[in-house]
């Protein structure tokens, strides 16, 4: 297996199918000596290497964990020297457009599954690794007209043995459901925490004085630009039919507050108690 981009989610997949015997090597693909030199360190990959030919030599199966916009160059390196019938896969965010640019790329016996595991968090590189990072998390895979019956299974035993739930979806519905569950939440949160950078009164840094609430509603600003930028450049328009009602309801929200309407305030927030409790989980101020 040859990982490409040996961060939190390649290299935490290369610790788990080390784990469960799932491979016999493991070859670390990336720009960053410091982080493959840590990842071998950390014996999450056997060989590290920064030259395509090398990283492809003998692949039975590629793992696209960079960012979104490096998945097709990042193949397009790899592919003339990578085995003929090679399985590609990918853990991005958004699958629509990664399917249509990797599969032009592909050999005529390859095949791709492209693959989106639900598990992040904001820490990043090889030192963030964890095996147990998918256990119970969802990961869903959208197969494409480049996706054989044996490559399927083969990806999704991958997953199963990681201790993750497997579901199939086609990718543009995959892309609408993320970018409100997962999308929307980061530039929400992303929002906020730009709003406050440089807010003071009185002197005062207005952020000094929140508690538990803000530091919870503001978690996501810490990820990475570099993979948001992607994420939001890619997924586009669905992004945009997210942000609509969103933008809607702040609309609502600064329209009660402007005129006093203690009733339409009321319902609003309990609009939003309503869906935390179905998500699971009480609020806190």
């Amino acid at each position: 297996m040859t990982i490409c981009g040996v961060g939190l989610i390649g290299g935490s997949l290369a610790l788990a199918a080390r784990r469960e015997g799932l491979v016999e090597r493991i070859v670390g693909f990336g720009r960053g000596e410091a982080n493959l030199k840590l990842a071998i360190e950390r014996k999450i990959i056997d060989l590290a290497t920064r030259d395509p030919s090398v990283a492809a030599h003998g692949a039975d199966l590629v793992v696209l964990a960079t960012p979104i916009r490096s998945l097709a160059p990042t193949l397009k390196a790899l592919a003339p020297s990578l085995p003929p019938t090679a399985v590609i896969t990918d853990v991005g965010s958004v699958k629509q457009s990664v399917i249509e640019a990797l599969e032009p790329i592909l050999g005529p016996a390859m095949a791709l599954v492209a693959a989106h595991p639900i598990a992040g968090r904001e820490t990043t590189g090889a030192g963030a690794a964890d095996a147990d990072l998918f256990v119970g998390a969802r990961v869903i895979i959208t197969p494409s007209k480049r996706s054989t019956p044996g490559a399927i299974d083969a990806i999704e035993q991958m997953w199963l043995a990681t201790g993750a739930r497997v579901e199939q979806l086609p990718p543009d519905i995959h892309d609408i459901l993320l970018a409100r569950a997962s999308h929307l939440p980061q530039l929400s949160a992303t929002a906020l925490a730009a709003a406050l950078e440089d807010a003071t009164v009185d002197g005062r840094w207005a952020a000094d004085y929140g508690a538990g609430g803000l530091r919870d509603t503001t978690r996501l600003a810490a990820s990475s630009a570099d993979m948001w930028v992607d994420i939001c450049l890619t997924n586009r328009t669905a992004i945009l039919d997210a942000l609509s009602p969103m933008n809607a309801t702040l609309a609502e929200l600064t329209s009660m507050i402007e005129s006093g309407d203690e009733a339409g305030l009321r319902a609003i927030f309990e609009r939003g108690a309503r869906m935390r409790r179905r998500l699971g989980g009480s609020g806190t101020a």
